[in-house]
């Protein structure tokens, strides 16, 4: 028996008593004998518990119930401070407020209590992560103030999960703040992992690997926060909102994401850009090995590419496929999404290097 069923029955007699109960008192004023007067408010009772039961008892207690499951306990630890100081307030003004007359001294008392619980309540469960913060705070060598968790906050993209990069990153301790997944994404990375499509799949199942392995590492503070934005179904654009509610920075490898959050003033940090600014810089007419591994575009042309993973292009380079030769650098192409040396055999370049030999 399921507990809608339970409340409709108990609802049902209820209901059905209370009926015939005030359709006997209204039978003087509707002109009926007292017994048709409650038998047809009894009948309205029974279609009023039957349907109205569940919505008056168990669906609010569920939808209460699911708000606080959905709420990390951070935010319900903080709510509950926030109902005690609310209180606390309507208790000390309810002594002054009593010595008014009649009915104010009266009604004013409890209201004001009710008004100052759910005003705490609210304020800090909606100001939870800031109070957080600042209860946190200690105080640096130095003298200034910081928090016990990096006050820098950094949310995760799926792509950069999926990319894994990122765990290698936060190896080095270089990002030097707190690492923020949304539950959103981790839905993301849920549903990708559960796709009928094998690559997708796998893409979906790597991600959740690193986030894993990101998690039980100890370089980088991680925390799951369950923020989330109904009226925004697109992930991006929860990212950017959150960035946004948060003041923190969003770290992606998704070109276009990043252009969309810079323009609404959000930080990006984007995971090849920084892979290309710390690769080894070739300048023109310096010389190293490549193997060359595959004919270019052009004719005769041959490319290879370093330990990094920068494409090198070399021209005359097609007869030495499969071979490791020496290059001298042309030209260098850096570019948001790559850089890309262009190089002849070192044994035929008669040539002098000129600024327009770096593009950038």
């Amino acid at each position: 028996m399921t507990s809608d069923f339970l409340s409709r029955l108990i609802g049902l007699v209820v209901f059905t008593f209370v009926g015939a109960r005030l359709g006997t008192d209204a039978a003087r004023f509707i002109n009926l004998d007292p017994l048709s007067s409650a038998f047809i408010f009894g009948l309205v009772g029974v279609l009023f518990g039957v349907i109205m039961t569940p919505y008056l008892t168990v669906r609010p207690i569920r939808a209460v119930r699911r708000a606080i499951n959905e709420q990390p306990i951070e935010r319900l630890l903080v709510a509950c401070l926030g109902l005690l100081l609310g209180l606390l307030a309507g208790l000390l003004l309810a002594y002054p407020l009593s010595l008014l007359d009649a009915p104010l001294g009266t009604l004013l008392p409890p209201a004001v209590s009710i008004v100052s619980g759910y005003l705490g309540f609210s304020t800090f469960s909606i100001r939870s992560r800031e109070i957080l913060d600042m209860l946190t705070e200690r105080v640096g060598t130095s003298g200034e103030r910081v928090s016990a968790v990096s006050l820098r906050k950094l949310i995760l993209d799926t792509s950069v999960l999926i990319d894994g990069r990122i765990a290698d990153i936060a190896e080095t301790g270089f990002l030097g703040g707190t690492l923020i997944v949304p539950r959103f994404v981790m839905n993301e990375l849920h549903r990708v992992a559960d796709s009928s499509d094998l690559l997708r799949r796998n893409r979906g199942r790597r991600g959740l690997s690193i986030l894993n392995k990101i998690q039980r590492s100890d370089s980088v503070p991680v925390r799951i926060v369950d923020d989330d934005f109904e009226d925004i179904h697109d992930v991006d654009n929860k990212l950017i909102a959150l960035a946004i509610q948060l003041s923190a920075a969003v770290i992606t490898n998704d070109y276009n994401l990043g252009q969309v959050a810079e323009a609404q003033g959000v930080t990006v940090l984007n995971v090849n850009q920084l892979a290309n600014a710390v690769r080894v810089v070739h300048i023109p007419d310096e010389v190293f090995a490549v193997r060359i591994i595959q004919a270019g575009r052009d004719q005769n042309q041959g490319v290879g590419y370093l330990d990094d993973g920068t494409m090198v292009v070399v021209e005359n380079g097609k007869s030495y496929m499969d071979r490791t030769i020496n290059v001298r650098v042309t030209k260098l192409i850096n570019r948001e999404t790559g850089r890309m040396i262009f190089a002849v055999p070192d044994h035929e370049s008669k040539r002098t290097v000129t600024v327009d030999d770096y593009e950038s």
